[in-house]
C-alpha cells in the first residue's frame, strides 16, 4: 500500500469575518461619540444644578411637563416603529417596510413640531438661552438633541424612498440598519435628557 494514501488532507482554516454592528461599524463610532457629548454635557448640567439649586428649581418649574412627556412617548413610538419597518424589510415585505418607516419619519416630525410649541411658549414668558444657567443649558441640550431628530427625520425619509424604488430589500439593507441605529440613538440620547432637565432639575 502506497504510504501516501494514508495521509490526511491539511485541513484548510476556515475564513472568518470580523464582527461588524448591525448598520455598520462606522455609524456605530458616531453613535458613540454623540451619546458620550451628551453625557459630558449633562454632567455639566447636574454639578451646575448643585452649585445653583434654586435657579434649576424654579427652572424646572417653568417647564411644560405635560408636553415634555408627550413628546417623549411620541419618540419612543417612532423607535416601534422603525423597528418594525427594518423587520419588515428583512422579512421581503417592502411594502409593509414603506408604511412602517414613513410613519416613524412623521413621529419624528411631529416630535419637532412639539419641541417648536415648547420653545415658542418659552421665548414669549422671555425665557431665552441667556435667561439664566438653567435656560442656557436647557436651550443648548434640547436645541443639539432637535437637531438630530430634525437630521434623522430627513434620513428615514432618504429611506423611504430608497424602500419604494426597490433599492434596498431583504437583500441588501446596510443602509436602513444605519439608519435605524441613528434613529434609535435619538431615542436613548432624549431618555438622558428628559429625566435630567425635566424631572431632576430642581433637586438640590
Amino acid at each position: 500500500m502506497n504510504d501516501r494514501t494514508l495521509v490526511a488532507p491539511a485541513a484548510q482554516p476556515v475564513a472568518t469575518e470580523p464582527f461588524e454592528p448591525p448598520g455598520g461599524l462606522l455609524v456605530w463610532i458616531v453613535i458613540v461619540v454623540e451619546t458620550l457629548t451628551f453625557g459630558a454635557g449633562l454632567v455639566t448640567f447636574a454639578v451646575s444644578r448643585r452649585d445653583e439649586p434654586a435657579v434649576f428649581a424654579a427652572g424646572r418649574a417653568a417647564l411644560h411637563q405635560p408636553l415634555a412627556l408627550a413628546n417623549t412617548f411620541v419618540l419612543l413610538t417612532g423607535g416601534w416603529l422603525m423597528a418594525n419597518a427594518l423587520a419588515s424589510l428583512r422579512a421581503g415585505r417592502a411594502k409593509g417596510a414603506e408604511r412602517w418607516i414613513l410613519a416613524a419619519s412623521a413621529s419624528g416630525a411631529l416630535f419637532l413640531v412639539l419641541k417648536s410649541v415648547e420653545w415658542a411658549e418659552k421665548l414669549r414668558h422671555g425665557l431665552g438661552l441667556h435667561h439664566d444657567s438653567f435656560f442656557t443649558y436647557y436651550w443648548l441640550l434640547t436645541g443639539f438633541h432637535f437637531l438630530h431628530v430634525a437630521v434623522a427625520v430627513v434620513i428615514l425619509l432618504g429611506l423611504y424612498r430608497g424602500i419604494r424604488r426597490g433599492r434596498y430589500t431583504a437583500a441588501d439593507h446596510l443602509d436602513v440598519e444605519s439608519g435605524g441605529a441613528f434613529w434609535h440613538m435619538c431615542d436613548l440620547i432624549w431618555l438622558l435628557v428628559y429625566p435630567t432637565v425635566y424631572l431632576l432639575g430642581g433637586a438640590s
